[in-house]
């Protein structure tokens, strides 16, 4: 069962409390949930995140380009420890030193020619370039999980994407089985509607959104399962990846107790 919560401000979050695991357990509520962008939320959904969801921590996957155009959120103004970990490799000038024009033309150029364009091949390399192209990031963002005192919030702009990577690795650190990351992995297809909506006229997003299908935006499951299937077969899973980042098996056991305790 997929945990959706209802803010006026986002259209993809959901807790990832619930899901069963190999042991016989199940995930605990409230200890990481995914989002899409945060930009938007009210002051009933701040009040809310952190009265009733209990978050301590917002873990923000976009680039220094996107939050310099985004603007701050209203999340900003609160006492919750922010991370900003981008999963992009980027020109990190002060001032978002290029403009929002190169920078997404330039997103929509790298992929324009591709012919595996929105299909399972082309998102896997794409999701797998993360961990390539930023590593530092990816294990940065797990770290805040293990270490968060309340709950954390991962999130990017779709909540899909760059947060699918994350969420599923914790997942999978915390023994969820195969099947029930893929199943939430692609839930964010259930509203790829409203979350393209909310982004095609927004720089930077609009260069690689507008003219775009929806079937190319929609998370496939076959795209998980080739994600998940490549960190087994090349670094024994997630678990295996973080160890190839300096985790030991306290640091393993502290993010796993931390969503299953």
């Amino acid at each position: 069962m997929t945990h959706w919560i209802e803010l006026d401000g986002v259209v993809n979050m959901r807790d990832l409390g619930g899901l069963p695991t190999l042991r016989g357990g199940r995930t605990r509520d409230g200890r990481l949930v995914r989002s899409d962008n945060l930009q938007d939320l009210t002051r009933q959904d701040v009040l809310r995140l952190v009265g009733e969801v209990g978050v301590t921590d917002i873990i923000d996957l976009r680039t220094d380009v996107e939050r310099e155009l985004t603007g701050p959120g209203p999340l900003s103004e609160t006492s919750l420890a922010h991370h900003n970990l981008s999963f992009i490799a980027e020109d990190r000038h002060p001032g978002a030193a290029r403009s929002s024009a190169d920078s997404g033309k330039e997103a929509l150029v790298l992929s324009e020619g591709d012919p595996d364009r929105g299909t399972p091949d082309f998102w896997t390399r794409h999701y797998l370039g993360y961990l390539h192209q930023r590593p530092d990031s990816v294990a940065g963002a797990l770290s805040v999980i293990a270490d968060s005192r309340g709950g954390a919030v991962v999130h990017c702009a779709a909540g899909k994407d760059r947060t699918g990577t994350v969420t599923a690795m914790a997942l999978s650190v915390a023994g969820v089985p195969d099947e029930e990351i893929i199943a939430d992995y692609a839930a964010s297809g259930e509203r790829i509607r409203q979350i393209i909506d909310r982004l095609i006229d927004i720089e930077p997003y609009k260069w690689g959104l507008q003219g775009r299908s929806l079937d190319e935006q929609t998370p496939q499951p076959e795209t998980m399962e080739m994600i998940l299937r490549t960190l087994e077969d090349e670094h024994g899973g997630a678990t295996g990846w973080l160890r190839g980042q300096g985790w030991d098996d306290d640091r393993l056991d502290l993010l796993r107790g931390r969503l299953l305790g």
